[in-house]
């Protein structure tokens, strides 16, 4: 590691803490009504909403109705999507000609960028239009990310206060994040991508000559635009095929920065608005400490093994001063790379600045196991605070029996339904994850997938799923998901992923605000110190990791262990 590297690494880390600081306050004011900068301007317009679609936003939810409403607007538009998908080729900004894509891969998409996911198994430059571009994925990862919020939200306000009947209204919040956050960021940041070289155009192609005179055409269309909403909503669906390593994604280092704030601010910012939200702004600290914590210890991990280049190529006398740069854009350098491709999985972005196949094992290791852990570190829009929720309530429910004492969190107490109900959200990834990826391991059609053999095929393999059931969307260069069993299979890991989780965190949700708020006591476990903090990070590691370690033990780190024998497989 440089002193340079480790410079970009803090100050970027450091400037997305203090934005998230103004945008999380501006957030809570959204999501609660209050008067804000922008409502004299989109208050008439968010009104005007409501009453073309006769929505009464003052009308509250229980938490089954909110559930249904969301689970009904996802199907419809699930539904929508996959038709854009399939009859693109009759819809206009069609320049490429595009043929509507098959059944399986439609079906695959359509849920990815549903559960915002944005997992590609096609070629985005000769696979999609860039109509279906604009009216399908950019709408959906606009609706995706609004949807993590709304639910995020409904559980800081089942937090908030007691004997709550009711969520909030799910149309409302919906909107309110679209309308006053995700829209106005999006156009800003845009802004500065195509200041920055980023291309915002509705032509299709670019015909250049390159240095040697070789005629070459290149594609564009609507990029910066999508890219920002990309990153801000987490979502991680590439223009291009090799998303943000893409020059027209992501043209420079400074773009390259830029980019890794924009995927990090929102999250950051949701446990601030927590704090506001719910009268305590601690609370929302000690949730931001663990999830940046845990964060930063990935990123040096997988700075320090890519740096350390590759062991093989020390015994042959390789010069690699400047670490293992297989497979990285030198434009960025082995710290952005690493930065950017952990904070992408750390926040189920799933962009990435260069191949994470390419990585040393124990560097791939890392964005492995931070899916792992659920996606809360910081997670992504939304899904990443409610689910260090669900962790948060597992943390005092260990400190309660450890102690003796009826666990609480924020004056609710913690009872057997919803620990029942947090199990049976992590039950759910896990199931997904090591079953889809031991049946896929053993069916013919599933190793067909595979480029790779022994334990960096069972990495490739074991990335592959726990991608998609924890919505992240990136994958390993040697795989492919094209097939049905893997178009298929994937389409429906992303789907519990996301909704089979919603359910129980917003039944959590839903118990907890019945519930009344009572004064924190002698006998109440403290949960805005270090040491709450510090039993939130092992409570995630154990629960949420180490039940990964064998599969970990025979795929990345085996593979590690290959590589420093200086043997092959």
């Amino acid at each position: 590691m440089t002193s340079c590297g480790i410079l970009e690494i803090v100050l970027i880390l450091a400037a997305t803490c203090i934005f998230a600081v103004p945008v999380g306050n501006y957030l809570a004011a959204v999501m609660e009504g209050r008067s804000t900068l922008l409502a004299p301007v989109l208050a008439p317009v968010e009104r005007g909403f409501y009453r073309l679609s006769g929505i009464d936003p003052f009308h509250g939810m229980s938490w089954r109705s909110y559930a249904t409403a969301l689970l009904l607007l996802n199907a419809l538009h699930f539904a929508m999507l996959y038709a854009i998908l399939r009859l693109q080729f009759y819809l206009p900004f069609n320049p490429q000609a595009v043929v509507g894509m098959p059944p399986s891969i439609a079906f695959n998409t359509a849920i990815s960028f549903v559960t915002n996911t944005n997992w590609q198994a096609y070629v985005p430059e000769s696979g999609i239009s860039n109509g279906a571009q604009m009216f399908g994925l950019t709408v959906h990862n606009f609706l995706s990310a609004a949807t993590g919020i709304a639910v995020a939200v409904a559980v800081m306000r089942a937090l908030a206060a007691g004997g709550l009947k009711t969520l909030g209204n799910f149309w409302s919040d919906l909107t309110r994040a679209t309308l006053y956050v995700l829209l106005p960021l999006t156009c800003v940041f845009t802004i500065l991508l195509m200041a920055s070289g980023v291309p915002d155009t509705l032509h299709a192609f670019a015909q250049v000559t390159t240095l040697e005179g070789i005629k070459q055409t290149i594609a564009l269309g609507p990029v910066a635009f999508q890219e920002a909403i990309k990153e801000l909503g987490t979502n991680g669906g590439g223009f291009f095929n090799t998303n943000s390593s893409h020059p027209f994604e992501n043209p420079t280092a400074l773009t390259c920065g830029l980019e890794t704030f924009m995927l990090l601010l929102i999250p950051f910012a949701l446990p601030i608005a927590f704090g506001r939200i719910v009268k305590e702004p601690a609370q929302g600290r000690v949730l931001l400490a663990t999830m940046v914590g845990i964060l930063v210890i990935g990123v040096f991990c997988a700075y320090g093994a890519e740096s350390g280049g590759n062991p093989i190529l020390h015994a042959l006398g390789v010069n690699q001063a400047q670490g293992n740069l297989e497979g990285k854009e030198v434009r960025f350098g082995t710290a952005l790379t690493a930065l950017l491709n952990v904070g992408a999985t750390g926040t189920s972005t799933g962009a990435i600045a260069g191949a994470t196949d390419s990585f040393m094992p124990l560097g791939g290791l890392v964005p492995l196991f931070l899916m792992q852990l659920g996606e809360v570190t910081p997670g992504g829009i939304g899904s990443g605070f409610y689910f260090i929720i669900v962790f948060a309530l597992l943390s005092v429910f260990v400190a309660g029996l450890m102690v003796g004492r009826t666990p609480e969190y924020l004056g609710k107490k913690v009872q057997a339904r919803e620990i029942k109900l947090a199990m049976l959200a992590l039950l759910i990834l896990t199931l997904w994850i090591l079953c889809g990826a031991g049946l896929a391991l053993v069916l013919p059609a599933g190793l067909a997938a595979l480029a790779n053999a022994g334990p960096h095929g069972l990495t490739e393999m074991l990335y592959a799923w726990t991608s998609a059931t924890q919505n992240n969307g990136s994958a390993m260069a040697g795989i492919t998901a094209t097939g049905p069993l893997m178009a298929y299979g994937q389409g429906f890991a992303m789907l519990f992923g996301r909704f089979a989780v919603l359910i129980p965190v917003l039944a959590i949700a839903g118990s907890l605000a019945a519930k009344p708020k009572l004064k924190m006591s002698a006998g109440t476990f403290p949960t805005t110190g270090l040491l709450f903090c510090g039993l939130l990070a092992g409570v995630i590691v154990i629960l949420g990791g180490l039940q990964f370690l064998p599969a970990d033990a025979l795929g990345p780190i085996a593979e590690h262990f290959v590589l420093l024998s200086g043997t092959t497989y």
